[in-house]
């Protein structure tokens, strides 16, 4: 079996869902107390996010093509981001190494496509709605994105940051987030992508009257086809 990297900690809440994930799913295909060998750098996000809000994003790239190098020297086969906002600087992370780096986009298309979608509804932090290396990826899969209208992505970026990256789950947040959805429906989303590690927190298909793709579970079973080989 091959080993995983993972950069981790942006938040941590999302990383040990990673963990779990993937470990879950080693054993589900190979049985027993199987486990997957696994190497993490785990960030300390307050650093990270002061970053993002500066818009350093070529020192974020440097930071985690460094510490993606590090990875790759203890041994890991391949690269995870365990977090959709860091994709953004993928491409400085690629140039750090030479094992390949799985993007958290790439099996998020897979999804749609092999459920017969092509427009995707985007709830994520405001970097990945409204910067654009998100929406270019999915269109090179032939995907459309709907993304929520300015006061609901400023509402929606608020609830990850101030909530979910800090453990808590609101029956509040959760009735909006619906009422995105029932937005976003509404402009032709045939599906709802959690394109943030810690929505999954929140929202559960039995909250959405569209199929929902957690970007967290689909990159995490990708990450176990690859190490399975």
């Amino acid at each position: 079996m091959k080993t995983i990297g993972i950069l981790g900690g942006m938040s941590w809440e999302s990383s040990a869902q990673y963990y779990a994930l993937i470990n879950r799913e080693v054993r589900a295909r190979k049985g027993g107390i199987v486990s997957a060998p696994l190497v993490m750098h785990s960030f300390d996000f307050d650093h990270i996010a002061a970053l993002q809000r500066a818009d350093e994003w070529e020192q974020l790239g440097d930071i985690l093509g460094q510490a993606a190098a590090g990875l790759e020297k203890a041994g890991a086969d391949c690269i995870l981001i365990a977090t959709n906002t860091m994709h953004l600087v993928a491409p400085q992370v690629e140039a750090h190494i030479s094992c390949p780096l799985l993007h958290i986009a790439d099996p998020l298309a897979a999804g749609f496509k092999a459920a017969g979608h092509d427009t995707v509804g985007l709830m994520a932090t405001r970097f990945t709605m409204e910067q654009p290396f998100y929406a270019e990826r999915l269109a090179q899969h032939g995907l459309k994105v709907v993304v929520p209208d300015e006061s609901h992505r400023a509402e929606i970026h608020r609830i990850i940051f101030d909530e979910l990256c800090a453990g808590k789950v609101c029956p509040k947040s959760r009735a909006f987030y619906c009422d995105v959805i029932a937005d976003l429906q509404s402009r032709g989303a045939q599906g709802i992508a959690l394109a943030c590690t810690e929505i999954m927190l929140l929202i559960e298909q039995c909250h959405s009257p569209l199929p929902l793709f957690d970007t967290t579970a689909l990159h995490c079973k990708a990450a176990v086809d690859f190490a399975l080989g």
